[in-house]
């Protein structure tokens, strides 16, 4: 990923006079996650072996090796483990968000829908049901699992129809739900997910390397757990549809599929043996990058962790105040790491990370030489092309001069119309990877 600082520039990172520092943190939070090198920072060829994390894989010993690739950065990844199966007859399914923008040789490429299914990620878990299927003993199928691939890739249970899965994750979405609890569910009313590539594939070895946008890394979440064993329960799935008081409003079969369908392999099964599951990429490898350019900026740096959750307007005041307190010595870059919710209210555009500025513009009036910036490492926050946003303590007087209240647009949703019209709407476009959401914090 070549990313240029200049991607970043909004008009209150520009009338910065450390800008340009700024905009090449942001960049190198991006870098440092790159799909293609996180491959090939766990993965090396050596002669006729794959050694991934140190494991080896015999490449002369392996009868039919697949790829099977799915999410947002399955692009770059499957570009990266093409140069080490140099030699060696492959085949592969690519599964992505958007078209490559460059062709793979011996992969067949079938974009699924996002966030919501569509029935091109029908089509594409059928053509992957098809393609982990009928291996021996002696194949390996290697996954290579991002951010995104619930949606991009659905075969729901028997019973279960589209738009019964649509209505669900519409629900799911709108009422702030996190990506845990959604993932929960979809595990239990999919073919595919919870384990279910594991058990198309066996006894075929299978490896998967996984690019995580979900706080904590749990294997089963990521993507839905795929090749992952499930430790919840359809008890829980019934639990979370409680917890937002959905359940009368979900469609009946989904509830019959829940209440119902045989349980996902769970943790301890024998199908997992001849798995290999491994994190490549991360949200803490993001932050850690962007504060090492800090330190080399000249700023004082500190991790606040990357364990936020919870509903974006309420986080916006938490690292509002911590902005606002914080003890170190300027110029300071404090970063964040997480995914909020957004309960939807009202009709407007926008996203979590956009919303969370929002939310702090309030609290950062006229507050002198700070700056908070939300960012969607994916370079896609909710349905917009904006990444995120940028705001100071002149955002609130600036928009009030533009007859603009930050109350009136977080009543509606409408974060990106508030951003679009101060130009603080960060756009450096589609990044190509997706590993959670980063907020950092400015002090000059």
């Amino acid at each position: 990923m070549t990313l240029a600082a200049s991607a970043f520039y909004t008009q209150a990172i520009v009338a910065c006079p450390q800008g340009e520092a700024v905009a090449r943190i942001l960049a190198s939070a991006l870098q440092a996650v790159d799909p293609g090198a996180s491959v090939r920072r766990f993965v090396l060829r050596v002669g006729n072996s794959l050694l991934v994390d140190q494991q080896e894989y015999r490449l002369d010993e392996i009868g039919h090796i697949r790829v099977l690739g799915m999410g947002k950065a399955a692009q770059g990844m499957a570009q990266a483990l093409v140069e080490m199966l140099a030699g060696y007859t492959y085949q592969g399914l690519l599964i992505p968000k958007q078209a490559p923008t460059q062709a793979l040789p011996q992969f067949a490429v079938f974009p699924g829908g996002h966030p919501v299914p569509d029935e091109n990620s029908l089509f594409a878990a059928q053509q992957a049901i098809h393609f982990v299927s009928g291996l021996s003993e002696q194949d390996l199928l290697i996954c290579l699992i991002s951010g995104g691939g619930s949606a991009l890739m659905a075969a729901p249970t028997q019973g279960v129809s589209l738009a019964d899965l649509q209505t669900l994750t519409t629900l799911l979405l709108g009422c702030g739900a996190r990506i845990d609890e959604i993932n929960t569910l979809r595990r239990h009313i999919d073919q595919l997910k919870g384990g279910g590539v594991a058990k198309l594939a066996s006894p075929a070895r299978v490896i998967s390397l996984i690019m995580s946008d979900v706080v904590g890394n749990p294997l089963e979440v990521i993507a839905s757990g795929p090749t992952a064993p499930d430790p919840s329960s359809r008890a829980d799935t019934l639990a979370i549809l409680d917890k937002f008081a959905i359940r009368e409003k979900v469609p009946p079969s989904i509830l019959t599929a829940l209440e119902s369908a045989p349980e996902t392999p769970k943790p301890g099964d024998p199908l997992f043996e001849r798995v290999q599951n491994l994190v490549i990429g991360s949200n803490q490898q993001a932050t850690q990058a962007a504060l090492w350019q800090a330190q080399t900026e000249g700023f004082s740096t500190r991790s606040l962790g990357n364990n936020w959750q919870g509903e974006a307007r309420q986080v916006a005041v938490e690292l509002g105040h911590i902005l606002t307190s914080a003890p170190e010595s300027r110029p300071f870059c404090l970063v964040a790491g997480g995914e909020t919710t957004v309960t939807l209210r009202g009709s407007g555009r926008g996203g979590r990370n956009q919303e969370l500025a929002l939310a702090a513009v309030a609290e950062l009036a006229d507050l002198p030489d700070v700056m908070l910036i939300a960012l969607a490492t994916d370079g896609e926050d909710g349905p917009t092309d904006a990444a995120g946003a940028v705001i100071t303590g002149e955002t609130f007087e600036r928009a009030q001069h533009l007859g603009l209240h930050p109350a009136d647009f977080l009543t509606d949703n409408n974060a990106y119309a508030y951003f679009a019209a101060l130009g603080d709407l960060l756009k450096p476009g589609t990044t190509g990877t997706n590993v959670n959401d980063l907020t950092f914090l400015f002090g000059f």
